[in-house]
C-alpha cells in the first residue's frame, strides 16, 4: 500500500468516525469464512455495518478525528474490525446473540453517543444502553400519562359534579 493509498484511507475512515455516533470495535479473528459470513448477514439485518481494519491507520484516524476516544486507541490490537450503528445498543445486541453459537467477536471497545466503554466485560452494559429516541420515547409516556389521568378524572367526575349541582339547584327551587 503506498503512502497516497494509506492518507486516502484514513482520510475515509476520519470521516465515517466522524458521521457515526455509535462505533464498536471487535476482534473476529479465527472465524471461518461461513461464520463470518453469517456474522455479517446478522449485521446487516440489525443495521450494522462491519468492516475489517488495519489499527494503525484506525489510530491515525482516531487522532485526525474531532471525537475523543480516550482509552479506545489503546485496544488496537491484533485483529479489529468496525461496527457501526445508528442505534448504541444494536452491534451489542448482534455480538451476544451470535456469541451464543461461536466464542467470536469479542468486544474490544466502543464509542457509543460521546461515551467510551473498554473490554469484553462491558457488553451487557451496552446491550441495555437505550438510544436517544428509546429514552424520549419513554420521556413522552411518563409526561402523557398523568395529564391522560387528569383528563379521565375530569370527565368522570364532571358528570357527578354537575348531577349535584343540578340537585342542589332544584332543592332550592
Amino acid at each position: 500500500m503506498t503512502r497516497e493509498e494509506k492518507s486516502l484511507v484514513i482520510e475515509q475512515l476520519t470521516a465515517e468516525l466522524s458521521e457515526n455516533p455509535t462505533i464498536y470495535l471487535a476482534d473476529i479473528s479465527g472465524l471461518d469464512a461461513g461464520t463470518t459470513s453469517n456474522l455479517r448477514r446478522a449485521c446487516f439485518k440489525a443495521g450494522v455495518r462491519l468492516s475489517v481494519v488495519k489499527n494503525t491507520l484506525l489510530a491515525k484516524a482516531m487522532e485526525s478525528s474531532d471525537k475523543d476516544f480516550g482509552d479506545l486507541s489503546e485496544v488496537l490490537k491484533g485483529n479489529t474490525s468496525l461496527m457501526y450503528a445508528e442505534t448504541g445498543n444494536a452491534p451489542a445486541k448482534v455480538i451476544k446473540e451470535f456469541r451464543k453459537k461461536s466464542e467470536k467477536p469479542v468486544l474490544k471497545g466502543a464509542y457509543v453517543e460521546e461515551s467510551i466503554y473498554v473490554g469484553d466485560d462491558q457488553l451487557d452494559t451496552l446491550v441495555n444502553v437505550k438510544s436517544k429516541d428509546e429514552l424520549i420515547g419513554e420521556i413522552i409516556g411518563l409526561l402523557q400519562s398523568p395529564a391522560k389521568n387528569v383528563i379521565s378524572a375530569l370527565k368522570s367526575s364532571g358528570g357527578t359534579i354537575a348531577g349535584i349541582v343540578k340537585t342542589l339547584s332544584e332543592k332550592e327551587g
